[in-house]
Parts: C-alpha cells; sequence; structure tokens
C-alpha cells in the first residue's frame, strides 16, 4: 500500500507513520467483545505509564470523540454542587474551557490574563485566598494558539494549598513534552490520540485520580453523553465503553504507544526540539517575528506574525499542493500563523518546507 506522506505542521492531527495508518486494516470486530475490551484496557494502563501514574492510584478514561470532548467531561464532572470551578486562561482553549462551564452552569471564575504573556501567579493565589468555595483550579498546559507553555506545576501547587483539584489541558503535551503527574501536582489531565502518541483522530483520554473520581459520584450529573464518572464506572463494569467506540482508531492507537515505547520519551522529545530549531532557524532565515518571546514558548508550536502583503489562503493552498500544511492563528491582538514541531516529521521535513515556504512568499 502505497501511502502519500504529507508534512502537517498543523497542532493536530499529526503526522503518522505508514505503520499506524496500516493498523487499522484489521477483521472487523464488534466492539462488545471480550477481546476488544481488553485491548482498550491495556491501552488504558499504557497510557498511565506516559506520564509515569501509579496505577493503583490512577485511571484512564476513554471518549470516542476529539480533545475536546476531555475538556467537556472534565468542567461539567468534577465541580460539586457547592463548589467553584477556577480557570486561569491565558489563551483560546481555557476560553473554551470557561465557554463550556458556562454552558453547563458551572460555577467558576474565568481568570483571564494576556494571550501573549504567562499568567501571574500571584494574582491565582490572591483569588484562591479570597475565594475558599473554588474546589478545582483549570489551565492548559501548552496553549497551542500561541505556543506558551504554562506554569502547571506552580498553578498545581497554589490549588493544593487551598484544597483544590489541578486539571490540566495537557492535550498538546501528552507524549511529546515529558512529565510525571505527581511531580506537576497535576490530579487530572487529558489528550487525544492524534496528538502526541501520533495516532489517528476520533479517540481522547481522561487520566485522573482514582480518589478524585470517587469524589465526583456526589456532584451533579450535567451531561449524560461526557459524564467522567458514568463512562468510567459503565467501562469498569462491563469492561465495554458506553457507546460505540472507533474501532480502527483503537488499534491504531495501541500501534502508535508500541511506537512511542519504541522511541522512548526523551528520544522523542530530542527529535521535536530538533524540529522546533529547525522552524527557528528556517524563520530566521526568511526575516519572519515570531509573535511570542522565546523564552515561555513551550519547543512545540511557534506563532508567526503575518509579514507585509500576506495572503494566508495563498500561501497555505501553495504549500498544501506540495505536500505542506500551514494553520491560522489564534491570536486577537495580532494577525499570525501557526508551525507546530508535534508528529512523526524530524529537522529534514522541515528543511524541505522552507524551501516550498520561500517560492510561496515571492510567487506573485
Amino acid at each position: 500500500m502505497d501511502i502519500k506522506r504529507n508534512i502537517l505542521l498543523n497542532p493536530g492531527p499529526a503526522t503518522t507513520t505508514d505503520t499506524v495508518k496500516r493498523a487499522q486494516l484489521v477483521p472487523d470486530i464488534c466492539p462488545r467483545e471480550r477481546e476488544f475490551g481488553a485491548l482498550m484496557r491495556e491501552l488504558g494502563t499504557d497510557l498511565l505509564k506516559v506520564v509515569h501514574a501509579n496505577e493503583a492510584e490512577w485511571t484512564t478514561v476513554l471518549f470516542c470523540g476529539s480533545g475536546t470532548i476531555c475538556m467537556d467531561a472534565c468542567v461539567s464532572s468534577l465541580i460539586p454542587a457547592d463548589g467553584k470551578l477556577l480557570i486561569v486562561n491565558n489563551g483560546a482553549y481555557s476560553a473554551r474551557a470557561a465557554e463550556m462551564a458556562r454552558a453547563y452552569s458551572v460555577p467558576h471564575i474565568d481568570l483571564s490574563f494576556p494571550v501573549d504573556g504567562l499568567p501571574d501567579l500571584a494574582v491565582v493565589e490572591r483569588v484562591l485566598d479570597e475565594t475558599p468555595d473554588i474546589s478545582a483550579v483549570y489551565t492548559t498546559h501548552q496553549e497551542t494558539g500561541t505556543g506558551i507553555l504554562n506554569p502547571v506545576r506552580e498553578i498545581g501547587a497554589l490549588a493544593h494549598a487551598h484544597g483544590a483539584v489541578m486539571i490540566a489541558d495537557t492535550i498538546s503535551t501528552y507524549a511529546m513534552l515529558p512529565f510525571s503527574v505527581d511531580e506537576m501536582n497535576i490530579d487530572v489531565c487529558m489528550s487525544s490520540a492524534q496528538k502526541g502518541i501520533q495516532g489517528m483522530t476520533g479517540l481522547s483520554f481522561v487520566l485522573a485520580k482514582k480518589a478524585v473520581l470517587a469524589a465526583a459520584k456526589a456532584y451533579p450529573v450535567r451531561s449524560y453523553y461526557t459524564n467522567l464518572v458514568m463512562q468510567h464506572t459503565g467501562f469498569e463494569q462491563t469492561g465495554e465503553m458506553r457507546f460505540t467506540p472507533p474501532v480502527q482508531t483503537v488499534y491504531a492507537a495501541k500501534r502508535a504507544l508500541a511506537e512511542y515505547f519504541a522511541e522512548g520519551a526523551a528520544k522523542k522529545w530530542a527529535r521535536h526540539t530538533r524540529t522546533i530549531d529547525a522552524i527557528h532557524a528556517g524563520l530566521a532565515k526568511l526575516g519572519l517575528k515570531e509573535a511570542i518571546p522565546r523564552a515561555i514558548q513551550s519547543g512545540l508550536v511557534v506563532a508567526v506574525e503575518y509579514p507585509q502583503d500576506f495572503d494566508f489562503t495563498r500561501v497555505h493552498d501553495y504549500c498544501y499542493e506540495r505536500g505542506y500544511t500551514i494553520y491560522p492563528g489564534k491570536m486577537q491582538s495580532a494577525a499570525t500563523f501557526r508551525l507546530c514541531a508535534l508528529g512523526a516529521i524530524d529537522a529534514p521535513d522541515i528543511a524541505g518546507f522552507f524551501r516550498v515556504l520561500e517560492e510561496a512568499l515571492n510567487a506573485s
């Protein structure tokens, strides 16, 4: 099977290996079979290993959908009736969590900071001091709209000092930026198969401390489809997802995780670092300006300011026709596009991209 290879520089789905693509070519199977349930259970255990979560204390909850379904599950499921959610918001994805809280009428504080900088930890601490009914704190590890890496460890420490649960959107850092959930003061995190593990779209997962889920059994049920406790309890009781899972995507995820462990976290991060370094070098060579200071970037995403007379659609289409995909920015304060270092790509792929980008910029 000859599969055309495209270089995706968008923040997901990521470029995959041919072996992950081929892993979807399996005999048809009913997802209610015990064999498939065992596969999902093994997958959940392996997902915990990526972030060094102790299986005795942590569990994995699988969902059918994009990463946003995990955000929805956490926001709607983990706040008690007499509690409040503090959202530390400095970008489009934490803002999305705030929209969910409003949609579900979850009591919350949308603590907003400028999208081009880090949250002010002193302000976060003051709000926690002044609001004793905050039961959970939520923020995004990497805001992929800008490439900013947020201080989750420090925010988590503040949350724990005030008796609150720390929920981290790690959708765009999980299996890319090596971290341990306990060292990062995280109680709940999440990701999606098409991101760091370099699988296919359609499968997402929440990793949570069992004690957090146990407490959440007493919380209001604000969503039926995305209720975290119901999803977890259903699988524990039956070995099945409550609703039809993306069967082929699960097989691809299992293969992708095997390739993740074979490469190793350190070598994979080194590859992503080579890739982002090549992006930085290519931008500098073309005189293109990065919108966010390098010191607060994640090392996975770069927001690039539009050069003069830049036509995103024309440049995108020129690159896309030649096998490279760029992505629009998400900064309200500046016109940007994004280049990302995730997926099964390396520095030579970036060299090829910049040759094409230079042609696109110079084309009339």
